[in-house]
């Protein structure tokens, strides 16, 4: 995949670009359809697939306040590369390009730039000055302009509508099976582990890998959950607590994980943190004794959730195998 993080370092129009535009927040199943019909589209035309998309998020410059995302820039390239896009285009996104309008924007980016021959656009997205850029307006643009514009309608997962906005409000509920569903994928948080207080291995018994959180990011529900932890391309059995570890008192926001069956000094490194099951909320305890008690339930819960887990895959696979010789 090419990828161009401004409009001036294309130089030339693509070969019959098959184009796609949005804020592609979390590269959930809708996109990925959204996706796979614009990549279908340039092959069977000989052409190029083409995504637009923009960095900041603009409601992260228009209001700040009001939007958590469900994955950074870095993940949503490579999600978006993932999906077989020959081309994505990263424009900075502030107040004055915010002034652009939907005209110019057609004009000098769509088909002046990148010299549209097809442009394919979710059910409901808009864009330009005021979302003046919606689906009729295109329509007409594309009428004009020799462009046909083809939309792609809204998808359901368990009569679920597939939305960024519907899986940040899972996420912040903890309903993390319904947000697999909806990514397509588990939900993740990554970083670097941090040097903590060190009381998990020396104090009550389970060490933890911390990261630090933001409550300006997309946080899930404070709690107990069952996680697998990705590191050095291996996946490790894990139960993490995120919250403020409220029987010692504390006021940082951390994911402390507990891996099992894993002794190495990982200060300093990256992990990713898949969130499989919310299992409980957070508890301040009496004693070091009684939360010792609880993360042995908890430990125990974990890995038979992931024995269930493991099984299913197993399943799925021989399902889809067998799909395929029959």
């Amino acid at each position: 995949m090419h990828l161009y993080k401004n409009t001036q370092e294309i130089k030339n129009p693509f070969k019959r670009p098959v184009v796609t535009i949005g804020n592609f927040d979390g590269v959930h199943l809708g996109h990925q359809l959204l996706f796979h019909e614009v990549a279908i589209r340039a092959k069977r035309n000989g052409g190029t697939s083409v995504a637009i998309t923009f960095d900041p998020h603009p409601l992260k410059v228009l209001r700040p306040e009001g939007i958590r995302l469900i994955s950074t820039t870095r993940q949503k390239i490579e999600l978006i590369r993932m999906a077989g896009i020959d081309v994505l285009i990263i424009l900075p996104f502030d107040l004055d390009f915010a002034k652009t309008t939907a005209t110019d924007f057609v004009n000098n980016i769509l088909c002046d730039t990148i010299g549209v021959h097809e442009l394919v656009v979710g059910y409901d997205y808009a864009f330009g000055r005021g979302r003046e850029g919606n689906i009729d307006f295109l329509r007409g643009q594309g009428k004009e302009k020799g462009f046909p514009v083809s939309v792609v309608e809204a998808h359901y997962e368990e009569e679920m509508l597939v939305s960024s906005t519907k899986i940040r409000e899972l996420v912040m509920e903890g309903r993390m099976h319904d947000v697999r569903n909806l990514l397509g994928r588990c939900y993740h948080i990554h970083g670097e582990v941090q040097r903590g207080k060190q009381r998990g291995g020396s104090e009550i018994g389970f060490p933890t890998a911390n990261l630090k959180l933001s409550e300006e990011d997309l946080c899930p529900k404070k709690g107990v959950y069952v996680t697998q932890v990705l590191y050095d391309d291996k996946m490790y059995g894990s139960v993490t607590n995120i919250g403020y570890n409220p029987t010692f008192g504390e006021n940082e926001l951390l994911a402390e994980t507990h891996i099992f069956d894993f002794n190495k000094d990982i200060y300093g490194h990256p992990i990713r943190l898949n969130l499989l099951r919310y299992l409980r909320g957070e508890v301040k305890f009496n004693s070091i004794e009684e939360l010792s008690a609880q993360i042995q339930k908890d430990i125990a819960t974990a890995k038979q959730v992931l024995t269930e887990a493991a099984k299913e895959r197993v399943l799925s696979c021989e399902e889809r195998f067998n799909a395929m010789t029959m």
